[in-house]
């Protein structure tokens, strides 16, 4: 009996620390975030970044879209891309053998015709059909390819491009007209940058008119109102405070720059993951630690990129099970890395946090909720001052950081149209640890039994398009 005693002593003290730990470390990014977004609003300068791009400093670049059944999205995100703020850029909407109608439509709005552009293939992709241009829009390209899935469809389009930097966004996005003067200034004062971010915010419930973004509002979906509150939390100050301690390792495959050649050097996106946008950013940390390479990869607070998100339970917990699935194939890939100093902080300490939070978290918090529930349960069991305590930080403490979240990204960018708004994501950064963050964890779970069997598809994701 006293064997037993210390052994659930052991376990219940070992619960506390992985949930007093891994929202710690949240809070100290959150911290470290609050930190940069001050420093970067004193720092920002319009008037300087236009003047900048007025001389011959500023970097050409390409807009991939790779597009796959988007017929809802395609045209209205497009002509958004077309009202972008930048001396020099292009746009190459790749269509990965869509099954709907999303090529016809990008050929009856933009009058687009058939034509023949020579390109110096460099990385696997599926064969291209087509390629399409509008005498009207020269800086608008279509490509029309057999199906190989986005990172396929991204490696077509890296193909395609001759500019400096390539830019990856989703085709249900929508980027703010000045976004890419804002990130890509990173890469003009830093030569040395490879990648850069951008927040990724979202778009359902927004005002929209004459495809831009009149006035911001909270969805009125429930689902999507939970997701408003992890994308404050997860881009504008988790992924931010990442970057404050030069560790970011996600750039979002809705929005990301990256340098061109740098890509093409590592080989581009890999084709048989479901997971390209976190490996390709591990592997481009690889790559330049290993060779000693003086790089840089950024996240930036202030560019914006709105995307819509899905609006059903089956469709998010899809989404999510592929997300899981992502970072555990990355990892695996890359799990030379881990303990190995030759790839530094990131292989000391970042990928090892990855590991044990984010990938083994669901795992742990699974066996923590169900130990939790039986002791309830059992008098043997059953101990008050440990059930509070786990409370107090597994739950308590992540709406504290939900919350801050939240109000912060009000107080610094006031992005919000009403007050009624601010109220619905603050009570929803409540609603969000209770209930919506196990059955989170549940489906990464999920996600991750479904790695070790072997799943590869992404799971069908519904689109209602842009309201």
């Amino acid at each position: 009996m006293l064997n037993e005693f210390y052994l659930f002593s052991i376990i219940e003290k070992l619960i506390v620390s992985y949930f007093m730990t891994i929202n710690s470390v949240y809070l100290l990014l959150t911290v470290g975030a609050l930190i940069y977004v001050r420093k970067q609003l004193l720092q920002s300068d319009v008037v300087e970044a236009d003047a900048l791009f007025k001389t011959e400093l500023f970097k050409s670049i390409s807009i991939l879209v790779p597009a796959y059944n988007e017929a809802e999205n395609i045209v209205e995100s497009i002509e958004s891309l077309l009202k972008l703020e930048y001396p020099e850029y292009h746009i190459i909407v790749i269509n990965d053998g869509s099954s709907d109608d999303t090529l016809q439509r990008l050929i009856d709005h933009f009058d687009l015709v058939e034509t023949e552009i020579y390109y110096n293939k460099q990385i696997g992709h599926q064969p291209i059909q087509k390629i399409y241009q509008s005498p009207d829009i020269p800086i608008l390209t279509v490509i029309d390819k057999k199906n190989g899935g986005k990172a396929d469809a991204l490696n077509a389009g890296i193909d395609l491009a001759e500019t400096d930097l390539i830019c990856s966004i989703d085709a249900d996005s929508i980027l703010e007209q000045n976004v890419l003067k804002k990130l890509i200034q990173t890469f003009i004062e830093h030569k040395n940058t490879v990648a850069a971010g951008g927040v990724v915010r979202v778009i359902n419930g927004c005002k929209i008119e004459s495809r831009e973004i009149k006035e911001i509002h909270t969805p009125k979906n429930f689902w999507a109102r939970l997701q408003s509150v992890e994308y404050i939390r997860a881009f504008l100050f988790g992924r931010v405070g990442w970057d404050y301690f030069k560790s970011l390792l996600i750039v979002s495959g809705a929005f990301g720059i990256f340098d061109r050649k740098a890509v093409i050097k590592v080989g581009g996106y890999l084709t048989d993951t479901v997971g390209e946008d976190i490996e390709l950013i591990i592997r481009l940390h690889s790559y330049h630690l290993r060779n000693n390479t003086d790089y840089q990869i950024r996240f930036l607070p202030e560019p914006i990129c709105w995307t819509e998100v899905p609006t059903d339970y089956t469709s998010l917990k899809n989404q999510r099970n592929r997300w899981h699935r992502g970072l555990a194939d990355s990892l695996w890939r890359h799990r030379y890395m881990l303990f190995d100093k030759t790839y530094k902080h990131i292989g000391l300490f970042v990928m090892p946090f990855f590991l044990f939070f984010e990938l083994l978290g669901p795992v742990i918090q699974f066996f923590s909720y169900i130990y939790l529930a039986v002791s309830l349960f059992l008098p043997s069991l059953f101990n008050l001052p440990f059930i509070l305590l786990f409370l107090a930080v597994s739950i308590l403490y992540g709406m504290v950081i939900s919350l801050i979240s939240v109000l912060a990204e009000e107080i610094a960018f006031k992005s919000y149209s009403s007050f009624k708004d601010i109220f619905i994501l603050s009570l929803f950064s409540f609603v969000e640890n209770i209930g919506y963050r196990q059955i989170h964890g549940f489906w990464q779970l999920k996600g991750l039994i479904d790695f070790f069997r072997g799943k590869k598809n992404w799971g069908e994701i519904s689109r209602t398009g842009f309201q």
